[in-house]
């Protein structure tokens, strides 16, 4: 079913369905940008606002990151064959690789795609596996697929083929080698968390490769338990970890919530 084009456009109404989402997905845009983890005006989020997950939000084509409104949005069908006909359609790498998570991913319901630093280099090398050297690289053992046959741009096959390393869901991170990072979760809190902790985790291990020394490796059996620790905390970690950044800019007086 084919979306109200003008409605995403120009939501401004906060008594919008998806307002508190919309604004968390700014907000994740807003601190992206701050922690430079944006590449200019490419890469691209994506928030599931439906039961089946089809239809989502993602920011509007060539938007900075550290510009991006709750209102302007857009709001997507990955089932709409006329997307890119649309006046407000959004980037063809946004609709190539989001709209076919959000077809073929149901646990997909948020997706971050970023180049950053870290993560980018760890993409780069021959072995791309994050090593579980520390605790935040622990949390990622056995829950990240590397993807090592980068075809070229995210257009629609490039993103059918990347959709569908996801079927294991313990798998919420993708290394997707020669290019960047895809992180996939339930909510833009969990997501943007799990984010920012594996380019944190990345840029660990990539600054003890750059020290030449041996790099002591924690065991299957530790990495796994803290893995499983985290997966079990009991305290809402990633939702206060937005609702702080989201604190921090209301304090600041930003837009991100218009």
């Amino acid at each position: 079913m084919a979306l109200d084009t003008e409605h995403s456009l120009h939501a401004t109404d906060h008594n919008d369905p998806h307002w508190t989402q919309r604004c968390d997905l700014a907000a994740a845009f807003r601190w992206t940008a701050r922690l430079n983890m944006h590449e200019a005006v490419a890469n691209h989020f994506s928030l599931a606002v439906n039961d089946d997950g089809s239809q989502f939000l993602c920011n509007p084509c060539n938007r900075h990151f550290s510009l991006v409104k709750a209102s302007e949005l857009l709001l997507i069908d990955a089932n709409d064959p006329e997307t890119m006909n649309r006046p407000d359609a959004p980037d063809p790498t946004t609709w190539g690789l989001h709209g076919a998570l959000h077809r073929r991913v149901p646990h997909a319901r948020c997706a971050m795609h970023v180049h950053s630093k870290y993560a980018t280099v760890l993409a780069c090398l021959e072995d791309a596996v994050l090593p579980a050297i520390d605790q935040n690289s622990a949390v990622f053992f056995n829950r990240t697929v590397v993807d090592t046959n980068y075809g070229g741009l995210a257009f629609e096959e490039e993103g059918e083929r990347c959709a569908g390393l996801f079927s294991d869901p313990r798998c919420k991170v993708m290394v997707m080698g020669n290019h960047g990072i895809m992180i996939i979760g339930e909510t833009v809190a969990e997501t943007f968390d799990r984010l920012y902790h594996f380019e944190r985790a990345a840029e660990t291990y990539i600054t003890a490769l750059m020290t030449g020394r041996p790099i002591r490796v924690l065991s299957d059996k530790v990495a796994e338990s803290v893995a499983r620790g985290v997966d079990e905390y009991p305290v809402e970690q990633a939702d206060n970890h937005l609702n702080e950044l989201r604190a921090i800019l209301d304090g600041e007086g930003s837009d991100y919530a218009s």
